[in-house]
């Protein structure tokens, strides 16, 4: 992956960031021109607002973007990106206020502000680009955005181009770029290896169902990532209305997010031993499909009856976490957009988690913060069990009713796990709408927040 920062020239320009409050202040240090040009062009140092100041010649002298105020900031995120996005095509350094707290993940909303999804037709790149500001770690900056870009693009691509060999090949690709291993067992061979929930919701498809198994690392603590890899969900036989259909496409954004994990750690080469789990299938109709009342076997040996063969997610990934749990890791951390329960309770933003291991959620807490990577934790409600046990089968796949949508499917999805430390993530994988660093599209989320999380255990 390339480099996101530009190389400075002697055509670089001095980019000052200015906050409402000491926009007197600065203006008062500067020249009497600057002065009037900057009064002249109603620049108040809201966030988003730019200006360039010309020198005598009529050539850029500076630039100035706005940094808004504390009660400004607090209902977002990214604010430079916002500037970056608005200012002319050059060369900028940045020359002052840079803030102390979160200087990184300024630097990096405006690393991320230039994404642009390009595949299938021409786009206009952000014509801004940034030097690397001294005082950071502008490497690892690189590292967390090249992770984000990935996740974009895999989502962001049309199931026609994502299907399950086409997330496997990503899979190889970054398996390949960092020196991991692979494997895939692939259609008839999960039914011969005991994987029965993953062949039954994949085997409609044209495209063969998969679980990809890479491994990383061999020493430090043993953590496994487990991301649902759903390359698009019809419904299955409960099929979804063509509103709710439309967006299906990133129903493997759990996928997405565990290999921009999984690259951020391992380029950034912690001592652990990482694996990944995805579950890659399309959840289809064809006369192969499962039933809504059919009961299942899993590799659990738990039977699992179908009431709607639109909650498919929980199930392949049933199997991949007893699979997990069987290799004894420290941690399993799942990822999936799983419920649409989890959006009407925190909405597109947040990432809502299931965790009752108070040492994470203490740590996963504070890094959230640090990484302006927002998470909310939801409960494991333990009384809700008796929510998905049906009486017919050891399990229910979709509780009637309508009540604790993504409270269940956790607790569906901690019947797979043993020991281990386990979190799940109930993740959105999409931005609805433009916003500074994050445009409409894939997203990633939570994903720099448990890279923190993950360092920090090669310590303790």
């Amino acid at each position: 992956m390339t480099s996101l920062f530009a190389d400075a020239d002697d055509q670089t320009i001095p980019l000052h960031i200015i906050d409402e409050d000491s926009l007197e202040v600065w203006l008062g240090d500067q020249p009497q021109a600057v002065q009037a040009w900057v009064s002249a062009n109603g620049f108040a140092a809201r966030i988003g607002q730019v200006l360039l100041i010309p020198n005598d010649a009529g050539l850029p002298l500076m630039a100035l973007a706005g940094y808004g105020t504390a009660k400004s900031r607090a209902r977002g995120r990214f604010h430079l990106a916002a500037a970056a996005s608005k200012l002319p095509a050059a060369c900028y350094k940045i020359a002052s206020g840079l803030p102390e707290t979160n200087a990184d993940m300024e630097v990096l909303g405006w690393l991320l502000a230039a994404y642009r999804f390009g595949r299938y037709s021409e786009t206009t790149a952000m014509g801004a680009k940034l030097t690397r500001p001294e005082g950071l770690d502008t490497a690892r900056l690189e590292i967390l955005a090249q992770a984000e870009i990935l996740t974009r693009d895999l989502i962001n691509t049309p199931a026609n181009d994502m299907g399950p060999p086409d997330l496997e090949a990503a899979a190889q690709d970054l398996a390949q770029q960092h020196g991991a291993s692979i494997e895939v067992i692939l259609g008839d061979d999960l039914l011969a290896q005991d994987f029965p929930l993953i062949h039954t919701v994949g085997r409609a498809a044209d495209r063969a169902p998969r679980l990809i198994d890479m491994k990383w690392g061999d020493s430090g603590p043993k953590i496994t990532l487990v991301g649902k890899g759903v390359c698009f969900d019809t419904g299955g036989l409960n099929l979804k209305p063509g509103a709710s259909m439309g967006l299906m496409k990133k129903d493997m954004g759990g996928a997405a997010n565990v290999l921009g994990l999984a690259h951020m750690i391992m380029a950034s080469k912690p001592d652990i031993s990482l694996r990944v789990l995805i579950p890659a299938v399309e959840n289809s109709v064809a006369g192969n499909a499962f039933r809504p009342g059919d009961i299942l076997p899993s590799r659990k040996g738990l039977s699992v009856e179908i009431n709607n063969t639109d909650a498919e997610g929980r199930l392949v990934l049933a199997d991949a976490l007893t699979y997990a749990q069987e290799g004894a890791p420290d941690l399993i951390i799942s990822m999936a957009t799983l419920t649409g329960a989890a959006r009407v309770a925190v909405g597109p933003d947040l990432a809502p988690y299931y965790c009752d291991d108070p040492d994470f959620v203490t740590a996963l807490e504070n890094a959230a913060t640090r990484q302006c990577d927002p998470v909310w934790r939801m409960p494991f409600h333990t009384p809700y069990e008796s929510m998905i046990e049906p009486g017919i089968a050891d399990l229910d796949n979709a509780p009637k009713g309508g009540f604790a949508g993504s409270i269940t499917a956790a607790l569906f999805l901690r019947r797979f796990v043993g020991e281990s430390a386990y979190a799940h993530f109930d993740v959105y994988g999409w931005n609805p709408s433009d916003a500074p660093g994050r445009p409409k599209g894939g997203a990633g989320q939570a994903t720099r927040a448990l890279l923190e999380v993950i360092e920090a255990m090669q310590t303790s």
